[in-house]
């Protein structure tokens, strides 16, 4: 790592650019929260788990090798659970970062929206919505058609990213299914390469998702030590 030109520290990954044109995603204990709490709904770091970084780049990695199996484009190379690291192919963000949620249930955001026309947990058909990245203005939701007119992307990239988060998220559901937990929502990252070719990226770890057992939410590090018993 020392002989790597590091290009960006984030919050809970380190960015560094390798020789080949690819990068390296370092994966930190570093975790969102609030006063030594961890929520993954937070925007700056509030603790440190020994570990974290770990099963969250386990958890990547095995979806990854899933999705791309399913001949799903993302950016996942290869990954090095020594060292805590994933390589990746490079990939330019939408806009200034873009996030995409999908969700099977009524709950979290949408229902503090739209709670005066449906109730908690009510089911919704792999409901895609997206946000803009940007913590002062609280992550704005955004249009098809704003993105469209903004210059974020064009119709077909945006029909495209919806299309590869229902699949991507019936992939993960389908999976913790067979573990007895129920997906709720789901929020993922993309970006695209040189042609303009659409590709998930970032990770898909127990942070990113919102489960249920029984009817009751697991924390994201219980998911993760539950995912992998």
């Amino acid at each position: 790592m020392q002989n790597l030109k590091q290009v960006y520290a984030g919050k809970t990954k380190n960015v560094y650019a390798l020789e080949n044109g690819n990068y390296l995603l370092k994966f930190k204990d570093d975790c969102t929260g609030k006063d030594g709490v961890f929520d993954p709904g937070e925007n700056s770091v509030g603790l440190t788990i020994e570990g974290v970084g770990d099963v969250n780049l386990r958890m990547s990695i095995y979806f990854f090798e899933k999705i791309n199996a399913a001949g799903i484009k993302t950016h996942f190379v290869s990954a090095d659970l020594e060292n805590t690291t994933m390589e990746v192919l490079p990939a330019k963000v939408f806009g200034h970062g873009l996030e995409v949620i999908c969700r099977h249930k009524a709950v979290g955001s949408f229902l503090r929206r739209y709670g005066e026309y449906i109730e908690e947990g009510a089911d919704l058909p792999a409901y895609v919505e997206t946000t803009f990245k940007n913590d002062e203005k609280g992550d704005p939701l955004v249009t098809k058609d704003a993105l469209v007119a903004l210059g974020v992307m064009t119709e077909k990239q945006y029909d495209d990213i919806k299309d590869m988060t229902q699949k991507i998220t019936r992939i993960v559901a389908d999976d913790l299914k067979e573990k007895g937990l129920v997906l709720y929502d789901i929020k993922f990252e993309y970006g695209y390469d040189a042609d303009g070719k659409v590709m998930l990226i970032d990770e898909i770890a127990s942070g990113n998702m919102r489960v249920y057992k029984d009817g009751q939410y697991i924390d994201p590090m219980t998911l993760s030590k539950l995912f992998f018993a």
